[in-house]
């Protein structure tokens, strides 16, 4: 099937719906979904946006950038997943609880306003990977557009590329609790300075990194062709005094390289499996 004939289901699919709130983040999935909603059902959709300490600023502003771009309603709420110690103490499965709030914050509003449809961006190629967040919003019902009818993440940028969504090329930025290894505590302190050095290397002009944070070591993460640049370019004392200041007491460079979902490689197999 074809990436125009996909779309086709998309918009089949939001034209059964008639109304739907859209769980939107201002990444890539998320923004295309609001942009197909928009064009099928105009002001019976609406974006909202969840803001929490492991949203960028930055982040939140390019989706009010974005959402205003396209037309759709935009909202925004605040969600309470750092005061849930399930969600703070960083159990492998922390994003289900980062979604149970999401959702359960979300789902009495869609009551209030109206939509009978809560919708999120997941992926086809989202199910082939451990996130237990997945299973949070199927058991309140929300729908998954863009995986129903097996949109696949490089058919995603396909498709907002050719839809003039400014967001196809955008690198992939989950929540900033995902820099941290599994049962280490998150706090707000340890969520602002890895905000802010992402934020300063990306001002630097790196865009695919991570900052990974353990205890008070800082990793940074970017694509293994661009490290030898990075130092050679970079002023690395004046990088380290940066980063102290921002908390970390020592800074190190990942020789690997930047690699979604790093991690989950300390997961069991039996564990990817079950998800």
């Amino acid at each position: 099937m074809t990436g125009t004939e996909k779309l086709n289901q998309i918009q089949a699919i939001f034209q059964e719906m008639e109304r739907a709130l859209i769980a939107y983040s201002g990444g890539v999935d998320s923004t295309l979904v609001a942009k197909i909603a928009y064009d099928v059902l105009g002001d019976q959709a609406i974006a909202v946006t969840a803001v929490s300490p492991s949203l960028l600023p930055e982040d939140l502003e390019e989706a009010r950038i974005q959402a205003a771009a396209i037309g759709i309603q935009h909202q925004e709420i605040e969600t309470q997943e750092m005061e849930n110690p399930n969600y703070t103490s960083n159990p492998v499965n922390r994003c289900y609880f980062c979604k149970s709030e999401l959702h359960d914050t979300l789902k009495p509003l869609a009551q209030q306003w109206g939509y009978s449809y809560i919708v999120d961006g997941v992926n086809a190629d989202d199910l082939k990977d451990y996130r237990p967040g997945i299973q949070a919003a199927k058991e309140r019902g929300v729908r998954s557009p863009l995986a129903e009818v097996g949109l696949t993440k490089l058919e995603v940028r396909e498709l907002s590329k050719s839809l003039g969504l400014i967001t196809w090329d955008k690198p992939a930025q989950p929540c900033l609790s995902s820099r941290f290894p599994y049962t280490e505590e998150i706090t707000i302190a340890k969520l602002q300075r890895v905000g802010k050095a992402e934020i300063y290397l990306r001002k630097l002009g790196w865009s695919h990194l991570r900052v990974r944070s353990e205890a008070d070591t800082a990793r940074i993460e970017l694509p293994p062709e661009q490290i030898q640049e990075f130092v050679l370019k970079t002023n690395l004392p004046q990088l380290v005094q940066a980063f102290q200041e921002f908390g970390f007491i020592y800074v190190t460079l990942d020789l690997e390289g930047y690699r979604s979902g790093k991690l989950n490689q300390v997961l069991s197999p039996e564990l990817l499996i079950m998800s």
